[in-house]
């Protein structure tokens, strides 16, 4: 006989490296944005894990995980020893091979676990957090780790370093303002179903709507799409491409149909959720455009003081985005037991949407 297992959320842990890049010490390096741009996009400061000055590395990608793993630990009251699956994601690993899962299985001091990688950006954390619950429901796990880390600057420093700022194309400017680095992660845990109450439910949502449409992000170059040799003779060996009509007009219909495709999975209207962690739910560029893309202006109010998001204070984090603004919503008493909340991720290389609808148990740290 199968034993069923009640899974919650215990903590979180959060990690953003250096000290905060404003716009001001930014416009330095890379020259400015127009301000209409610059209000657009909500960002005010990121954290890079490079030195602008000379892109020296001054932490790693699983170093960032690891801080952000300690720190939930800690909150949890766990030891690394306490895990038996960790799944990360992220697009921007140190290597190909081992895994990035791995490489933070090592930093942790752990012999054996079970170590999963996702390479799924923005929407990629949420279907992490969906196969770690998975494998704890089941019986597979009992206590998981799941992290969303990225290390974009390094990515981004060719598109300036070396270079006059004013001679910095604008389209690069653009994501030089967007993106920063960081880590979130979060500790999961399995009891035997009925020993603390009724078992909690989860909805869980995932599709790719953009199989047939230009890809709406691309980092190109350290793959295998040429040869090395004609990798080697491209202006950048890594390269950083964004559809900036695309992203900013059919983003806010993925954002659509994914709210919409979860509140009816959850059995909810989107005035019964307490809090949905989006985190580019309130950039003008993405919100603008929710009543275009299909929102009911009823909707659209309901979705007022509901979107969880720190998008102005560390930028667009790619895989680690929805762990950084769900931390920020729980320390901040934002997010309180009780709560029924929906962590939801729009990835816009193929424009693919994820969402999981749970209720939140764990107290507030202090």
């Amino acid at each position: 006989m199968t034993t069923a297992y009640d899974v919650k959320i215990v903590s979180t842990g959060a990690f953003v490296p250096g000290e905060p890049l404003d716009n001001a010490t930014l416009e330095k390096f890379v020259g400015p944005l127009p301000d209409d741009v610059l209000e657009g996009i909500q960002v005010k400061t990121r954290y890079w894990m490079i030195d602008p000055d000379t892109g020296e590395h001054l932490i790693n990608n699983t170093r960032m995980a690891e801080k952000a793993t300690r720190q939930a630990l800690r909150r949890a009251g766990m030891e690394p020893e306490d895990l038996d699956l960790i799944v990360v994601c992220t697009a921007t690993p140190e290597y190909t091979l081992p895994n990035v899962a791995t490489t933070l299985q090592h930093y942790l001091g752990l012999e054996s676990v079970a170590a999963i990688e996702i390479r799924g950006a923005c929407a990629g954390w949420v279907q992490a957090m969906d196969l770690a619950r998975r494998q704890l429901a089941d019986g597979t796990a009992r206590t998981a780790l799941v992290v969303g880390s990225e290390a974009g600057s390094p990515v981004l420093a060719p598109h300036f370093l070396g270079m006059d700022p004013d001679r910095v194309r604008m389209r690069d400017r653009l994501m030089l303002y967007t993106f920063g680095d960081g880590a979130g992660a979060v500790i999961m845990r399995a009891e035997p179903a009925g020993e603390n109450g009724p078992a909690d439910e989860f909805a869980f949502v995932n599709a790719c709507v953009g199989g047939l449409r230009k890809p709406g992000m691309q980092i190109i170059g350290g793959g295998t799409d040429v040869p090395q040799e004609e990798q080697l003779q491209r202006r950048q060996l890594i390269q950083m491409k964004i559809d900036v009509p695309g992203t900013s007009t059919f983003g806010p219909q993925v954002f659509v149909r994914a709210i919409k495709e979860m509140a009816a999975k959850d059995g909810r209207s989107l005035g019964e959720f307490d809090a949905i962690v989006l985190p580019e739910g309130n950039a003008d560029y993405f919100a603008d455009e929710f009543e275009h893309a299909g929102l009911s202006p009823d909707e659209i109010a309901a979705l007022d003081g509901r979107v969880v998001e720190n998008l102005a204070e560390v930028g667009a984090t790619g895989s680690a985005a929805v762990p950084l603004s769900l931390d920020a919503g729980w320390t901040s008493g934002r997010i309180k037991p009780g709560d029924r909340i929906v962590l939801l991720g729009i990835e816009a290389s193929r424009y693919v949407y994820t969402g999981l609808a749970l209720t939140w148990h764990a107290p507030t740290p202090t």
